[in-house]
Order: structure tokens, then sequence, then C-alpha cells
């Protein structure tokens, strides 16, 4: 079973960064990618960036590039979303998920973490 638990978030002012973690325990090995969604209230939840982990290759929703990045540590099986810059309109609930060996189907995910930015 595998399991993902998100960290990092909290509250800051507008302008400042945050560094979220997601940490894989259980069964996983190399997945074809892992990816960071939000979900602020009243909204549908928004996939803002993907990291296909056999490669290089990202890719960042518009509203977030330039100002956030993600990252893998495959030796500690963790996933990382760098923000800085932070707007109001960031703040949502941060979800990480990651798929299979295979396809990028996203299976697995984390519960979350709130960020909240705010003067």
């Amino acid at each position: 079973q595998v399991k993902l638990m998100e960290s990092g978030g909290g509250s800051v002012q507008p302008g400042g960064s945050l560094r979220l973690s997601c940490t894989a325990s259980g069964d996983m090995n190399s997945p074809y990618c892992m990816a960071w969604f939000r979900q602020a209230p009243g909204t549908e939840r928004e996939e803002i960036a993907r990291l296909y982990a056999r490669g290089t290759d990202t890719w960042y929703h518009s509203s977030v590039e330039g100002r956030f990045t993600i990252s893998r540590d495959n030796a500690e099986n963790t996933l990382y979303l760098q923000m800085n810059s932070l707007k109001v309109d960031d703040t949502a609930m941060y979800y990480c998920a990651a798929s299979g060996l295979a396809l990028c189907h996203l299976t697995f995910w984390g519960q979350g973490t709130q960020v909240t930015v705010s003067s």
C-alpha cells in the first residue's frame, strides 16, 4: 500500500516563500509521474505542476510558472514544491499525487496541506 503525506504548508505574507514536501511510504518505486494539485474553497481541484520521474520533463500551470518549482529526491522518496513570490490567489489546500510504474495515471493521493497567503 502506497501512502503519500504532504507537509510544509502554513501562513505567509504576499511575496513570501514556502516549500512543500510529499513523502512516499510503502511499496513505491519509480512512479511514471508525480504532481501537485491545489483546491481553493468553492473551486475544483487543479493541477499546477507535474514531473516525469524518469527524466527531467516538467510541466507548470501558467498561474505558477516562473514562481513554483517541482523537484524530487529519489533517495528520500520525496517530492517537493518550492513556492516563491506567493500571492493571495495561491491560498488553497495543496495535494501531491503519484502514478504507478507504467503510465501517468495519478492513482495515489495525499491528504493535503493548507497554504494561506495573506497580509
